[in-house]
């Protein structure tokens, strides 16, 4: 069983995705277990402020350091003590699948930490294991990050998936795009099903998908295809016809001489 948290000023935001579709079964089948932790809850501020105007002047909001480490503190408690606490940041680590992975075999719980306004607190950062950006953007708060990484992260763990094995041939999973998929009806609107896909020919399929898979990359995400490229096998550059088969040795590794009479 997997376990995650949400520290946020928004708890209500997270609800709809934890009973929703895979993750709300997975939540139902006991694979998931999932609580809140409510910012405001640790103000000590008769109005429940959790922010304040920044030291040095300028614009907006900073989330005061009191109640977002009693926050953090609150859901290391109620998971046992431990726990691997993220908080969403701009500034962290660009998320990614192989960080999803990472992240889910930590055999810990995940606290996910919501920042809002203009961010946190610099003395908050002592108090977090790592930071994660979903992208180089600017959002209003935390939780859609949030919600992007708990995503990617539970259906991960054991259980989640309905078949444990769908997440290896995602996109991604190996650097590369997923090949196309195609399910019924065989021919729509002119459009056929590839004919190998129907052959039941396995091993011919497996190496249909995997040169899809290397192709779409090359098309449509050239920065992987450079990134990835030099792992690929011979067999796979023949394959995709970019080498020719090497003639096969002989026994003693030398290859063989022609004969002259």
């Amino acid at each position: 069983m997997g376990q995650i948290c949400f520290v946020s000023l928004f708890p209500e935001y997270f609800e709809t995705a934890m009973h929703s579709s895979i993750l709300g079964r997975a939540v139902e089948n006991g694979s998931i277990q999932y609580h809140f932790v409510q910012i405001r809850d640790f103000s000590t501020d008769k109005h429940h402020r959790v922010d304040d105007a920044p030291y040095g002047g300028g614009a907006g909001q900073v989330m005061k350091p009191e109640p977002l480490v009693s926050a953090i503190e609150s859901a290391r408690n109620q998971c046992g003590g431990d726990g691997h606490v993220v908080l969403m940041s701009p500034q962290g680590k660009v998320f990614s699948q192989a960080v999803a992975r990472r992240l889910s075999m930590l055999q810990k719980p995940l606290i996910l930490v919501c920042g809002h306004y203009e961010g946190v607190d610099e003395r908050v950062r002592s108090y977090v294991d790592e930071e994660i950006s979903i992208g180089d953007y600017v959002l209003t708060g935390g939780e859609l990050g949030a919600l992007v990484v708990s995503d990617a992260v539970c259906r991960l763990w054991p259980g989640v998936l309905g078949n444990d094995d769908s997440s290896v041939e995602e996109s991604f999973s190996d650097g590369w795009l997923e090949y196309p998929q195609y399910t019924r009806p065989p021919e729509y609107l002119g459009q056929k099903v590839p004919e190998i896909l129907t052959s039941g020919n396995h091993e011919a399929i497996h190496r249909w998908r995997r040169c899809e898979s290397i192709r779409r990359t090359q098309e449509r995400r050239p920065d992987l295809f450079e990134k990835n490229k030099d792992s690929l096998t011979s067999e796979e550059r023949v394959w995709m016809g970019w080498e020719t088969p090497k003639k096969k040795k002989e026994r003693h590794g030398h290859t063989p001489v022609e004969q002259k009479n």
